[in-house]
């Protein structure tokens, strides 16, 4: 029996996919092996929002060769669309799938036999690439990543998943409750909908993102639905009032913003001005006072003079969200960003990276204190370290307790104590969500 790995870099996405290839090779009689362990083939997924992923996956090619110098090593994912040519002159790279070959990979190993002087490359352009494939990630005890929709049809200037990805797709809601209802079979009490452009679900037809989240909170085996990310001009105000009343959606929200100048916003090809913004993070607060809201940043887009920084800065201070995923703009092959005059120094990038991740960590430990004494449902997940375990609460607050084996996996009532140490925050764990414990039973779960 062959034996095969797995390696994801990027987004939530990438390991729904990743999972979902995996599935098949097992279902193909393939036995899946760690990554760090000896395998007769090696696949990576990749990403390639930014020159670091790239880099990394060379690191990565030299990992597995390392480990056995005989394996095959094949390369799928965006960097693989993107620059398939680079990538098969990687020392040690043997196949190269673009986006519509991968989810055959299955089907193209038999030419890994064959004698031959440079890596195989399959990569049609992505403008064939049309078919949605869905999945979900497993591993993890306690959540998967849901796919339920790829590609996208916004041009940002600073982005290149357009052309590693595709138009925007999806499946339709029938097809995507019967893979969430697979996922849940696993077991797992939280599902994560991921995607490209999630908000985007259903494009073309008359189905919507509204309309699926309807249906899916009707999945009774699920705790809790979590949306990963969507773009505040989708974030319908129907959405957020639904969630707010809703049987399983929690409460957070993940909203990129990008930047908080409109000018650099037009600049960007964003397709709204942050006073849209502003209203959506105001209808969340009124309709879900303890939501959790996070925020992505871009920094150092060409052109971002001072001014525009600080202003940027001043608006996510002031803005009631809790925090923020801080981006050095990296330019990319093929994107309108990249030609633009004006490149901001490294050094500059880095300076404004550091003020805002810094805002982004008071702005979450001022979160986590405003929820001490409050009472709230934490599923724990099952990595123990140095014998503690950690898990979110339904609005993204980090738990961390004494590791208990009976409690992964289960949602459990716990007080919210005090912010440690380590910024995760302690709680009481007052017993089981779905058990009735007495008063004098709950001190078994202190």
């Amino acid at each position: 029996m062959a034996s095969i790995a797995f390696y994801t870099l990027g987004c939530k996405l990438n390991f729904s996919e990743t999972s979902t290839i995996g599935r098949q090779a097992k279902d193909s009689g393939f036995d899946l092996v760690e990554f760090n362990e000896s395998a007769d083939i090696y696949v990576i997924n990749t990403c390639s929002v930014t020159e670091n992923a790239d880099r990394k996956c060379k690191r990565v090619v030299r990992q597995a060769k390392k480990t056995n110098p005989e394996s095959s090593v094949i390369i799928i994912g965006c960097y693989a669309q993107l620059k398939p040519t680079e990538i098969s002159e990687i020392p040690g790279v043997d196949m190269v799938l673009g986006a519509a070959e991968k989810f055959n990979l299955l089907e193209h190993l038999n030419e890994l036999k064959a004698e031959r002087d440079a890596a195989i490359v399959h990569n049609a352009s992505i403008k064939e690439t049309r078919d949605f494939v869905p999945g979900f990630s497993f591993g993890d005890r306690t959540r998967t990543f849901l796919k339920v929709q790829d590609g996208c049809d916004y041009f940002c200037t600073f982005c290149t998943i357009p052309l590693a990805r595709g138009k925007s797709r999806s499946h339709t809601i029938e097809e995507t409750l019967k893979v969430a209802r697979e996922a849940a079979a696993t077991g797992v009490q939280e599902i994560v909908l991921t995607g490209v452009n999630i908000g985007d679900f259903g494009v073309g037809t008359e189905e919507t993102f509204f309309d699926l989240a309807v249906e899916l909170d009707q999945i009774e085996e699920i705790e809790r639905f979590r949306i990963s990310s969507i773009e505040p001009n989708l974030l319908e105000d129907r959405i957020i009032d639904f969630v707010a009343h809703s049987n399983r959606f929690a409460p957070h929200f993940h909203i990129p913003l990008q930047s908080g100048s409109d000018e650099l916003l037009k600049k960007m090809r964003r397709k709204y001005k942050r006073s849209l913004y502003t209203s959506r993070i105001e209808h969340i607060r009124k309709q879900m006072p303890d939501a959790c809201i996070g925020v992505d940043v871009i920094v150092g887009f060409p052109g971002e003079t001072h001014d525009q920084f600080m202003e940027t800065y001043e608006y996510l201070r002031d803005l009631p969200v809790n925090y923020l995923h801080v981006f050095p703009y990296s330019a990319r092959a093929n994107t309108t960003a990249r030609k633009m005059e004006e490149q901001v120094d490294e050094s500059v990038k880095n300076e404004r990276v550091s003020m805002l991740r810094i805002l982004s960590e008071k702005k979450k430990a001022a979160f986590y204190r405003e929820h001490l004494g409050s009472e709230r449902v934490v599923l724990f997940e099952g990595e123990e370290r140095d014998g503690k375990m950690l898990g979110f609460t339904e609005n993204y607050v980090r738990i961390e307790a004494d590791f208990r084996e009976e409690w992964v996996n289960v949602p459990m009532r716990v007080e919210l104590l005090e912010v440690n140490p380590s910024g995760h925050v302690h709680a009481n764990i007052l017993g089981p969500k779905h058990a009735a414990v007495l008063p004098n039973e709950a001190e078994a779960y202190r």
